[in-house]
């Protein structure tokens, strides 16, 4: 299978995982999807200082400039794969 099936297939699975993962990982995953799905980060930081979930998922997702939609859905299935086990 190509990597957008497989990458659709591991979205999926990500609703359905047995356990919640940790804020972390929920933050890597969030970070992955829009890398993957929107490429680099598009939008301005948030403005409010005290939006402290808003800034945290800005910055892992900035962290991801220049990796590509291929990559970043490689990484998503991987992590994704590495949850359900």
């Amino acid at each position: 299978m190509d990597v957008k099936t497989l990458f659709e297939q591991a979205v999926e699975d990500s609703e359905n995982l047995k356990d919640r993962p940790s804020n972390d990982t929920l933050l890597q995953l969030y970070s992955f999807y829009k890398q993957a799905t929107t490429g680099d980060v598009n939008v301005d930081p948030p403005a409010n200082p005290f939006d402290f979930v808003a800034k945290a998922k800005y910055e892992a997702w900035a962290a991801l400039r220049g990796k590509s939609k291929e990559e970043a859905q490689q990484d998503y299935i991987n992590l994704v794969n590495k949850l359900k086990n």
